[in-house]
């Protein structure tokens, strides 16, 4: 009887195993660290902020700068950070940009006036501008199409684990280190995923993601910023993470402070309850789109449904339901993790190749929005009168957030108007020059 040849399937499936492990080794946790630390940077004035103001002196207009200019200078960054990751890859970008956000944590630790702050913190933003765009280009390279609203998902949960740092571990370490301490260690741990990423993760790019010339790079940055199925999906995804974003970075801490009137370790469980709901809404959403893109609902009418329930919670919040403190910024710390989502839906409608440059600039409106957001709450804030030398009322925020419900309404209704589009012009044009 002739015999089969010796290459039984069982010897196929540890070679995928040890492929699938050595992608996660090198590609998926050094970028799903360096995003843990963007996230804890973003998020950690919601926590330090009362200490920073009593120990520099600033008011609620200052603060609301203060931690936005972190957005400022990421959202900035985002569009030549897009054309570098396509030309140049991300491994080459982050270990560029992370020493920057190194420099600029020790500089904010050092900082004893408001321009040194302003100066740190901005040079964080710029240092960690890379780190969401980055990795989700090396899934974008190194992954099928058909998992990437999966795999996004899962690299924003481990980001927003970052978050979650940001509450009771980061009041230990205040208490113990002071936030001056704090943020050294930071730098101390920046430093250490810059390395990571420079020894454990590729430093080329495949040759199905080979970027494009320098020629076809300015045209094709053009092609994204002119194309009617981005503008369609952009600035739905902007006003609806950039809101998350701004919320969770700086005042849902001050919310639960003078609107809800809860003492210290109950704003502490308040912040953790947004920041686990951001980790579990990350993996919850891109488990759905994945399931649902089976059943042929494309991933941008789920971030729509999402833009819309978080809208609606914040209505709750305006109107004082009488829902759990808890619950209510759970659900919207959810929202944020619908991040994966936005990047997911421009992957439906535009080449792989133009993957860094369309994730740069839906990441620079993410960021913008978050800016304009958080600033503005700030000032909106400052117009009322500081209660008992530290507070402002609840009029005060409940104004601010009512005010930023008008600019979600409008993208959600031109999402809602807009006519759909199965295939960009870009991808079009991208297929038809492949062909």
């Amino acid at each position: 009887m002739r015999e089969r040849p010796t290459t039984p399937r069982s010897a196929a499936l540890p070679a995928r195993q040890r492929a699938l492990w050595r992608m996660t080794l090198s590609v998926f946790l050094p970028f799903a660290a360096a995003y843990y630390l963007s996230y804890l940077f973003r998020t950690i004035n919601a926590v330090s902020a009362p200490r920073m103001s009593a120990d520099i002196g600033i008011g609620a207009a200052e603060l609301g700068l203060l931690t936005a200019v972190y957005f400022l200078t990421f959202a900035i960054a985002q569009l030549p950070i897009g054309v570098a990751l396509d030309r140049f890859g991300p491994h080459r970008v982050q270990i560029v940009l992370l020493p920057v956000a190194v420099s600029g944590a020790v500089l904010f630790a050092a900082a004893d006036d408001m321009m040194l702050l302003l100066i740190g913190r901005a040079l964080i933003g710029l240092g960690v501008a890379a780190c969401l765009v980055a990795g989700l280009k090396a899934l974008v390279l190194w992954l099928p199409q058909e998992r990437l609203a999966f795999a996004n998902g899962c690299f924003v949960a481990l980001g927003a684990l970052g978050a979650v740092s940001a509450t009771f571990p980061a009041e230990v370490l205040l208490d113990t280190l002071g936030w001056r301490g704090l943020f050294l260690v930071l730098a101390a741990v920046t430093f250490v995923a810059m390395v990571t990423i420079w020894r454990l993760a590729p430093a080329g790019i495949p040759q199905k993601g080979l970027a494009a010339s320098a020629p076809q790079a300015k045209r094709r940055l053009r092609d994204v910023l002119v194309d009617s199925g981005f503008w369609r999906v952009a600035p739905m995804s902007a006003c609806c993470i950039g809101t998350a974003f701004a919320l969770q970075g700086l005042w849902v801490g001050a919310w639960l402070t003078d609107v809800a009137g809860l003492g210290r370790a109950a704003v502490m469980q308040g912040l953790l309850a947004m920041a686990l709901g951001l980790f579990a809404g990350a993996l919850t959403l891109g488990v759905l789109a994945d399931r649902l893109r089976r059943y042929g609902l494309r991933t941008q009418y789920l971030l729509a449904a999402v833009a819309a329930a978080s809208m609606l919670v914040q209505v709750t919040l305006i109107l004082r339901v009488p829902l759990p403190p808890e619950l209510s910024w759970a659900l919207l710390g959810a929202v944020g993790g619908a991040t994966g989502l936005g990047f997911a839906s421009l992957a439906e409608i535009l080449p792989k190749d133009m993957a860094g440059r369309a994730n740069g600039a839906l990441n620079m409106l993410h960021i913008g929005a978050a800016f304009l957001i958080q600033a503005g709450m700030g000032f909106v804030v400052a117009l009322w009168p500081v209660q008992d030398g530290a507070h402002y009322s609840a009029a005060a925020y409940i104004a601010a957030l009512a005010l930023n419900l008008v600019p979600q309404g409008i993208s959600l209704a031109w999402f809602l108007a807009a006519p759909a589009q199965h295939r960009s012009s870009a991808a079009t044009a991208s297929v038809a020059k492949t062909a």
